[in-house]
C-alpha cells in the first residue's frame, strides 16, 4: 500500500524510520559502522554507565561486612592468609560502622551511606574473582576480557554490537580525571575498526571548550568548514582506492565527520551549567559530581556506554592509611552516585539503563605489612570482591554469592568477571556467545571461551 499510494513516497520514508531505528539491513547500515543495528533478542537496557573505582576497593569496608574481622582482629586467620601480590599478616577489622537499609536490609558502611539510601534497587555481587592480583592485568580484564593480549574493551564490543542512536554523539565515552592504570588500554578497540573505540575526556577540565579539544570552530564558517570536510573527504577516499580496505583510514575519516557533527551535540551534552540549579546541587560541583551528570546527559542522548573513572592512576589502592583513604574517596562519590540514581529514576530513564559500580578487585582481610611491620592497609584481593548492578534488567534489594567468613576467597555463587560481561551483554540483548569478530582466523569475542549467564540477578 505504501509503496502504491502517494507515488511511493511512504516506502520512502518507511526506509528511513526503519534505518534510523535499525530495524532495516540495509546498505547504510553496512557502510557506516556505527549505524543502530538489531540485537539478537529484545534488550532489557539501552544504555550503561560504568562507575569504575580504580585501584581496588576493599569490599570488607563497602559492602560485605566480616565480624570475624573484629573478633580475630590482630591476631593470625586461622584459615591461614592467600597469596596475593604483598606480604601480609594478621586480622584487619573494618574501622568504620556499618547499618542496614531499605526493606531488604543490605549492610552498608558508613561511606556509602548516601548510596545505601537506593538500598531497594541494588544487586550487590559478592562473590566476584578475577585471576591476577596486579592492577595492569586486573584493569584490562574487567575492561577488555583479557589480563595479558591487546584486546577490544567491552565498550568497544557493545558499539560494535548495537551501533549508536546518536550519530552526532559517540557512542562509547571515557571520563576520567587525568588517566588510570594501563591508561587507554582499557578503552581501546584494538582489532575491531577504530571507528568503536572510546572517546576519551579529560574531566579534570571544567569548561566544554576544554574538555573537547576544538569543539568550537572560530576560524571559518559552517558553510566552508562543511565544503573544508568534503574536499578532506575526496581526497581521502580517492587515497583509499588504492589501497584497498584501510580500517584504520576508514576510522579516521569517519571520526573527522563525527567531530564536526558534535561540535553542536558535544556542546550541548557536556555543558552542565545548562541544568536547572537544584539538579547541579545534588550532585554537587566536584569533579565526580560533574562526571556523573554528564553521565546521565550523555544516555538522555542515547550514547550507548560510557566509563566514569574516579581518578589519575589507582587511588582506591589503599596499601596504608585505608580508613583516611575510603573516608576521603566514598565521601567524593556517595554522593553523586546517589544523585545519579535518584535522577535516572527521576527522568524515566532507569529501567533502560544499567549502572554497575566496583573495581578491578578488592583488599586482604590481612593487614599489608610495611617494611615487616604492619601497616593500616589491605594488599590486593583478586579472590574475591564485591560489584554492586542497578537499573533495567536487575532484581534490586539482593545480595548474591559469598566470599569465605573472613572475605578473602569467593566460595558461593561465584562469579568471575567473564560471567559479569556474559550478563552485562545479555540486558543489552546479546547471546555473548554470538557476538564475535573474526580476526587472524578465529572468531574472537569479549568473553573469549568462558562466560555464563548470571540469570539468578535477572527480574
Amino acid at each position: 500500500m505504501l509503496s502504491r499510494a502517494g507515488t511511493g513516497l511512504g516506502m520512502l520514508g518507511l526506509a528511513g524510520l526503519l534505518a534510523d531505528e535499525g530495524l532495516l539491513n540495509s546498505a547504510r547500515a553496512s557502510e557506516n559502522p556505527l549505524a543502530p543495528k538489531v540485537a539478537h533478542f529484545p534488550p532489557k537496557v539501552k544504555h550503561v554507565i560504568h562507575v569504575y573505582l580504580n585501584g581496588g576497593p576493599s569490599h570488607l569496608d563497602t559492602f560485605d561486612r566480616k565480624p570475624l574481622l573484629e573478633k580475630y582482629a590482630g591476631q593470625p586467620l586461622p584459615t591461614g592468609n592467600l597469596t596475593t601480590e604483598r606480604q601480609t599478616g594478621a586480622a584487619l577489622a573494618s574501622p568504620f560502622k556499618w547499618d542496614r537499609y531499605g526493606e531488604c536490609g543490605l549492610e552498608v558502611s558508613e561511606v556509602f551511606a548516601k548510596t545505601a539510601q537506593h538500598a531497594d534497587d541494588l544487586c550487590v555481587i559478592r562473590s566476584m574473582y578475577a585471576n591476577t592480583p596486579n592492577h595492569e592485568q586486573s584493569m584490562r580484564l574487567m575492561n577488555c576480557g583479557d589480563e595479558r593480549l591487546s584486546r577490544p574493551s567491552m565498550g568497544a564490543w557493545i558499539t560494535y554490537g548495537m551501533g549508536t542512536a546518536n550519530a552526532n554523539l559517540p557512542g562509547f565515552v571515557v571520563m576520567c580525571p587525568g588517566l588510570p592504570v594501563a591508561d587507554v588500554s582499557n578503552w581501546r578497540s584494538a582489532f575491531l575498526p577504530g571507528a568503536y573505540q572510546g572517546t576519551y575526556v579529560d574531566t579534570r577540565k571544567t569548561k566544554v571548550e576544554e574538555l573537547i579539544d576544538n569543539v568550537r570552530n572560530t576560524s571559518v564558517s559552517d558553510a566552508d568548514q562543511r565544503r573544508q570536510l568534503e574536499l578532506l573527504a575526496s581526497l581521502n577516499r580517492r587515497h583509499q582506492e588504492r589501497r584497498a580496505e584501510d580500517a584504520e583510514l576508514e576510522a579516521r575519516i569517519r571520526s573527522f565527520e563525527l567531530a564536526y557533527r558534535m561540535q553542536s551535540s558535544a556542546t550541548d551534552a557536556f555543558d552542565v551549567e545548562r541544568e536547572p540549579h537544584h539538579v547541579r546541587a545534588m550532585y554537587g560541583d566536584g569533579v565526580h559530581g560533574r562526571q556523573l551528570l554528564i553521565a546521565r546527559r550523555l544516555v538522555e542522548r542515547d550514547v550507548r556506554f560510557v566509563q566514569c573513572y574516579h581518578g589519575d592512576v589507582q587511588p582506591w589502592d589503599a596499601h596504608d592509611g585505608l580508613e583516611g583513604n575510603h573516608r576521603t574517596l566514598a565521601g567524593e562519590c556517595d554522593g553523586p552516585i546517589a544523585a545519579l540514581l535518584t535522577d535516572l529514576k527521576q527522568r524515566g530513564l532507569f529501567d533502560e539503563t544499567l549502572v554497575i559500580c566496583g573495581g578491578e578487585f578488592g583488599r586482604t582481610p590481612a593487614v599489608e605489612m610495611v617494611n615487616g611491620k604492619p601497616g593500616s592497609g589491605r594488599d590486593h584481593n583478586h579472590w574475591g570482591f564485591s560489584v554492586w548492578l542497578a537499573g533495567g534488567g536487575i532484581k534490586g534489594g539482593m545480595t548474591y554469592g559469598a566470599t569465605d567468613e573472613f572475605g578473602y576467597k569467593s566460595v558461593e555463587n561465584r562469579v568471575h568477571v567473564h560471567d559479569l560481561h556474559a550478563t552485562l551483554l545479555h540486558l543489552l540483548g546479546f547471546d555473548h556467545t554470538q557476538l564475535t569478530y573474526r580476526y587472524a582466523g578465529r572468531d574472537f569475542r569479549l568473553t573469549d571461551v568462558h562466560g555464563r549467564v548470571v540469570s539468578e540477578i535477572l527480574a
